[in-house]
């Protein structure tokens, strides 16, 4: 009795039997509930689906780490290893386009803040809908402008 109570209050605590901690026991819960499982799923479950996913970050890093320059994982080298499989190619394409526009947008957002809206020709933002003169109504002044 006294070894159940153990293991039950390291998994509430987010660890494994095996002294590794939980990493992503919040997202993989809210995703299985996504798909369609109980608001609570069952720790064994969500325990056993981590398992999983760590093996297959585990075995995806070594097997890039042996495509690529030894010992280092880089992106064209996750890009090699999903060639083949179309949903995870274009899911792998989708999150490095996102990835680019979210970089362009915070820097288009850093200049404004940190050049100042009227200090930027109307022609660097691709629509004009979006120059700062748009929505200079709600931009902070700086105390400068006063």
């Amino acid at each position: 009795m006294l070894q159940f109570d153990e293991e039950e209050s390291e998994q509430q605590l987010g660890a494994t039997a095996s002294g590794r901690k939980r990493l992503f026991s919040k997202e993989l819960r809210c995703m299985m509930y996504g798909f369609g499982d109980d608001q609570n799923p069952y720790t064994e479950s969500v325990d056993f689906l981590e398992d999983l996913v760590i093996e297959f970050i585990t075995e995806t890093t070594h097997r890039a780490m042996e495509v690529g320059r030894s010992g280092r994982v880089q992106v064209e080298d996750i890009i090699f290893l999903v060639r083949k499989d179309p949903r995870k190619y274009a899911r792998v394409k989708d999150l490095l386009t996102m990835n680019e526009e979210l970089k362009k947008a915070r820097k288009a957002f850093d200049e404004v803040k940190y050049v100042g809206a009227d200090k930027i020709p109307m022609h660097s933002f691709p629509n004009p809908d979006i120059h700062p003169d748009r929505f200079r109504t709600w931009l902070p002044l700086s105390e400068e402008r006063y």
